[in-house]
């Protein structure tokens, strides 16, 4: 452990900082990912598989190698791992940004989700400059740094989007700004990428000392994952685990499956069915999902959970959710704003009541010895599952957008809720939902 919370304040500030420069890269991207795809391709183009092979770029590589690079700090200590991963990132925005190519964007998202793999030597970080009493609460500052970069992010990469076609001011035309369209909200991730680096350089001491270190061998990202398949197949087969597992994976396939074809539906011409909505547009809606989820989790989940319990809210909330994930492409565009933000709050609601809701569970019903494996276990899949969804969504929204009948843009909507429902159905069926919930315990309020 480090100092004490005194001698910490300063360092845990600076690695909360670095996260939130890391979730806002990562949200900034969200509202003109797809108008980005569509300036790119070409008019034979298949966008939504495009989309999808983007997003699982950054997600292949997350998934690849965050064990790695936790096992590389171990090693050799968290703060130069913490600057790697800072210094990746500003070259990985800037290289997306002038992205000529759809390859060229898509080695780009590679390069990001390499670098951005470090979020676990973040938490570790924090684990190492805490008292054993403290670990859980500085814990949720990581849940904080990612609620304030996912709101932040994407209003600035919809605001910054297209500085050229501004109306305000024509500083930006005929420059690089006008060939190159969403340079300016990366070359913004990258100059806060630089500036968190020469904050870690400055005032981000080393947390684990030489004497704390393993001496094994880090093993290469292949290795790591077999041995996360070893990890998964053995957590999969345990009573109550189980079936928290299997319900997060069907909601991240669904959830997942709307970040693909939410702004492909947007984007399309109100005379298509879609809502003519820009990227600023855009950018404001998952910001507003940001704000929902933040007040949710960081005010609501508490009363909530000692109230209901757990296990209740996981299931009110996969079918929150899934109801508000299907209504998407039912918004009528005479009403656009307000659907658009009633079904958002269905969306972040129901998602912020699920998503602490499932890890509590899973952390209530592991030993403390083998904690950090179920929560690995847990990230590893939620990366599967995001690899899964967006083939999905990308797949299914290039065979149906376009069609007439029963199967059209509406479908992979569809998917999402009936993911959700499932989901729900895995919870309550497979053993989770009569779990004995300590949050309950004590409280006059038993499970069924």
């Amino acid at each position: 452990m480090g100092d004490g919370p005194s001698a910490s304040k300063g360092s845990l500030l600076v690695v909360t900082l670095v996260v939130i420069v890391d979730m806002i890269g990562f949200g900034i991207i969200i509202p003109f990912l797809t108008f980005m795809v569509d300036h790119l391709a070409g008019p034979e183009a298949d966008k939504g598989l495009w989309v999808a092979a983007l997003m699982s770029a950054y997600a292949g590589a997350l998934f690849l190698f965050s064990s790695f690079w936790g096992s590389l700090s171990d090693r050799y200590g968290r703060r130069p791992i913490l600057m790697i991963g800072l210094a990746g990132n500003t070259v990985a925005f800037v290289v997306f940004g002038l992205s000529t190519t759809l390859w060229m964007a898509f080695f780009a998202r590679l390069m990001g989700g390499l670098f951005n793999a470090n979020i676990p030597v973040a938490r570790a970080y924090i684990a190492d400059v805490s008292k054993p009493e403290e670990v859980a609460k500085r814990q949720g500052l990581i849940g904080v740094a990612f609620g304030i970069g996912f709101t932040i992010g994407p209003a600035l990469g919809g605001w910054l989007s297209r500085p050229a076609a501004w109306n305000w001011t024509d500083v930006f035309v005929n420059t690089i700004f006008d060939t190159h369209p969403y340079l300016l909200p990366c070359l913004l991730s990258s100059v806060l990428s630089s500036i968190a680096l020469i904050l870690a350089l400055k005032w981000l001491p080393e947390s684990l000392p030489p004497d704390s270190r393993t001496t094994a061998q880090v093993s290469s990202p292949m290795v790591e994952l077999k041995r996360k398949v070893g990890d998964i197949r053995l957590l999969l087969k345990r009573p109550v685990i189980s079936p928290l597992l299997w319900s997060g994976m069907s909601f991240w396939i669904g959830f997942t499956i709307m970040h693909v074809v939410f702004i492909l539906f947007t984007m399309m011409p109100a005379s298509s069915g879609g809502l003519s909505f820009s990227e600023s547009d855009n950018g404001i809606v998952f910001a507003f999902i940001g704000l929902i989820g933040m007040v949710t989790q960081g005010g609501l989940i508490g009363p909530l959970t000692q109230r209901f319990g757990s296990s209740r809210l996981i299931a009110a909330g996969l079918l929150i959710a899934g109801l508000g994930l299907a209504a998407i492409p039912h918004i009528d565009i005479g009403f656009a704003w307000t659907g658009m933000l009633a079904t958002s709050i269905l969306i972040a609601f129901g998602n912020g009541l699920f998503t602490p809701s499932n890890m509590a569970m899973l952390s209530n019903h592991s030993a403390a010895h083998e904690r950090g494996l179920v929560m690995g276990v847990s990230e590893s899949l939620r990366s599967l599952s995001t690899l899964t969804g967006v083939l999905i969504g990308g797949i299914v929204w290039d065979m149906t957008w376009n069609s007439s009948g029963f199967f059209t843009y509406h479908t992979a909507f569809w998917l999402c809720g009936i993911f959700s429902v499932f989901a729900a159905f895995i919870h309550i069926t497979g053993g989770a939902w009569n779990a004995e919930d300590p949050a309950l315990l004590g409280r006059g309020v038993e499970a069924e």
